[in-house]
């Protein structure tokens, strides 16, 4: 038995552009790193994963507008940033980076996830993602870095509640009239479900299509035969600590004690696997 730590990079490298201090043009990245070293502390892991973004290309069928409502800019050169971390993270640290080229970061963590389960490992996702609440289970565990905190799975069926109100992230559109406390009510009684989804012409439609969007996708063999593996290296804190000292990220490096502390951190040593 393991622990295992799924980092949701989409979500992460997100949260470091718009949280945290600002050090100018390396803002994402100090944010990022600063913050990787106390989550690595807390669970203690045996095996990292960092899980980044492809292209959600089986919702965009299902929705062209899918996430279409998201404004993206550069101004804070994040295209730039966030491929520095990977970069950094390729050549400096014991984590698997894994993508798939045409599946959300979401679907492959959710499945990295299950894959682990099954070898009763224990698994924790990081993200804010409230989507991964569908994932939970007795050894799958939800922590949001914002909150600081695990997320408990609620009673009644989270894929059902979401694809009645939708998900305004997302752009998938909510039934009108329907908010959190009525999509609870209809769960807690099938026949007024049935009634509502059969009731009116195209309801049931919707409803399946959002079902569709919002749950995580079970890869088939030769989609998980597309998973990209990156190649992973030990801890090489001698030029990790030169990228550091170039980007003046000296809280990061401060005194000897401080970069031990930090770098000792990722030292997974004998419990790592690949």
């Amino acid at each position: 038995m393991a622990n295992i730590l799924i980092l949701d990079g989409y979500n992460l490298f997100y949260r470091a552009r718009y949280s945290g201090m600002n050090r100018g043009e390396y803002s994402t990245i100090f944010n990022f790193f600063r913050g990787l070293r106390p989550l690595v502390e807390k669970f203690d892991p045996s095996k990292i994963y960092c899980v980044l973004e492809g292209v959600p290309r089986r919702r965009l069928e299902l929705l062209k507008e899918y996430k279409g409502q998201r404004e993206y800019h550069d101004k804070d050169n994040f295209s730039g940033q966030r491929k520095e971390i990977v970069r950094i993270l390729k050549e400096y640290f014991p984590i698997q980076l894994v993508r798939h080229p045409d599946f959300e970061c979401d679907d492959i963590a959710a499945h990295l996830a299950e894959m682990h389960s099954a070898k009763n490992d224990n698994v924790t996702i990081v993200s804010s993602d409230t989507d991964f609440i569908q994932s939970i289970s007795d050894n799958i565990a939800l922590y949001n870095p914002v909150k600081k905190s695990f997320v408990n799975r609620p009673e009644y069926d989270y894929i059902i509640w979401k694809a009645l109100r939708g998900d305004a992230s997302d752009n998938i559109e909510g039934f009108k009239g329907i908010g959190d406390k009525r999509a609870k009510a209809l769960l807690e009684d099938g026949v007024k479900l049935k009634d509502f989804l059969q009731g009116t012409e195209g309801n049931l439609e919707k409803f399946r299509v959002n079902v569709n969007l919002i749950r995580f996708h079970k890869l088939n063999e030769e989609e998980q035969e597309e998973i990209e593996w990156f190649e992973t290296n030990d801890l090489n804190s001698i030029g990790l600590k030169e990228e550091f000292t170039n980007m003046k990220f000296n809280s990061i490096i401060g005194k000897e004690t401080t970069w031990n502390k930090y770098t000792n951190t990722f030292n997974l040593g004998d419990n790592q696997w690949f």
